[in-house]
């Protein structure tokens, strides 16, 4: 059996950034094993620019940004498995998984999950029509055209308004084609301002709120779809149904993140982030085991996504120093108006700990409470808030010291 003190489970910027840190964190010996041949996942398809702002303080394209971190990787001679599938992580930080070279089974010290996530599939969605060629998910469309070279279509409609899809939206503009309309189901778009302004306003492409896609016509290839409005309840409204001629149907419905891994191993799950539970170290309920990055909850900034990751690495090397130390356990949770909130459970009282949350709705003006019990532990006013944009809030150690209740984070509108 193969031995390491640190396993990183994928090569997307997550895992390379929890590497990095664990590396620069004193444990030297670490592997990343990713199923692709080369490192950089997600981001090698992802050729706009607008990465790196916040990490890096200029603005780089996917791939760019992924070169930037696979250099790190180099520089450190960190082990990297390529086209390596991992089909097993068990509670006992024995991870099993299989290339080229045949069945490996590697025992570690820590494990970092860093698996990222999927695009939702038209199966889940329940439109009505038969299977014809032309229905992509945004995702897909994307490698099509920028790896591949590919023109997927020429007259497009997309479903579903999270990022991917305005970015896209764009792409398919660049590339000739006619982007005839982005319908999305809820009354607000799921994506960054910027990108609703960039992707759709810069070209007059029209984005229709609370409007579904409720049939799709073609047999061979897609030849139209009608969309409708939606009532309160989601429910098309017959009377606003109506046709669009288009040859392509790209769905931007959600991500979903691969935790196949992370179940199999016993790991519980948010039922709302549907990532793992964790700590502000990013370690799961089984010690020793961290998860980060997209597999942990979907991001709108890659940059978010290699602070999270860094705070795994050095959690992982933490571990492997001193072990499961934690003594305490204060829990958290979502209050008025918010979401969800990550960490779902802080341990440390010794060092700032720092609270990611998503809104339920678009707010105007917000004002934002954290408090235990009846003491409020801090507060934060917001100009907007929206679903797509990720909140941080950050507590100070002085005011986590002495908490034996549970910390609700609200909201209310000013």
């Amino acid at each position: 059996m193969i031995q390491y003190d640190i396993v990183v489970v994928g090569g997307g910027p997550a895992g390379m950034a929890a590497a990095v840190a664990a590396y620069d964190a004193g444990v030297k010996s670490v592997a990343i094993l990713d199923r692709e041949p080369q490192l950089g996942g997600i981001l090698m398809q992802c050729v706009h620019n607008g990465f790196g702002l916040h990490k890096f303080g200029t603005e780089l394209t996917g791939p760019e940004y992924a070169a930037a971190y696979e250099k790190m990787v180099a520089q450190r001679d960190i082990k990297v498995y390529y086209e390596t599938m991992v089909t097993a992580v068990s509670p006992d930080k024995v991870v099993t998984a299989q290339n080229r070279g045949g069945i490996l089974k590697i025992q570690a010290k820590a494990v970092v999950l860093a698996m990222g996530c999927r695009e939702r599939s038209r199966g889940a969605l329940n439109i009505c029509g038969s299977r014809p060629a032309g229905v992509y998910s945004a995702g897909t469309a994307q490698k099509l055209v920028n790896c591949f070279g590919y023109q997927v279509g020429k007259k497009v409609v997309i479903l579903g308004s999270g990022d991917i899809g305005l970015i896209m939206a764009r792409r398919m503009t660049y590339e000739g084609a006619k982007v005839e309309a982005v319908c999305e189901v809820m009354p607000y778009s799921g994506g960054l301002t910027r990108n609703i302004v960039q992707c759709l306003e810069d070209f007059g492409i029209p984005l229709y709120l609370s409007t579904t896609v409720v049939q799709i016509h073609g047999t061979k290839r897609v030849e139209g779809v009608t969309i409708a409005q939606v009532d309160e309840n989601r429910r098309p409204i017959e009377s606003t149904m109506r046709y669009i001629p288009c040859d392509t149907l790209l769905l931007s419905v959600g991500l979903i993140p691969e935790n196949e891994l992370t179940r199999s191993a016993g790991i519980p799950i948010d039922p709302v982030t549907n990532g793992a539970l964790v700590d502000e170290n990013c370690q799961t309920e089984i010690p020793g085991i961290f998860a980060c990055g997209n597999v942990l909850q979907v991001h709108d900034l890659v940059d978010y996504v290699s602070e999270e990751a860094e705070r795994a690495g050095i959690g992982a090397a933490n571990y492997i120093a001193a072990g499961d130390a934690n003594s305490i356990a204060i829990s958290t949770k979502a209050g008025n108006g918010v979401r969800y909130v990550l960490p779902q459970t802080v341990h440390s009282t010794e060092k700032d700990v720092s609270l990611f949350l998503r809104v339920t709705k678009p707010f105007g003006r917000v004002k934002f409470t954290v408090s235990a019990g009846d003491r409020v532990l801090a507060t934060v006013k917001r100009l907007k808030a929206a679903p797509g944009e990720m909140e941080k809030i950050t507590l100070k150690a002085d005011v986590l010291k002495d908490i034996g209740e549970t910390i609700c984070v609200s909201l209310e509108e000013l």
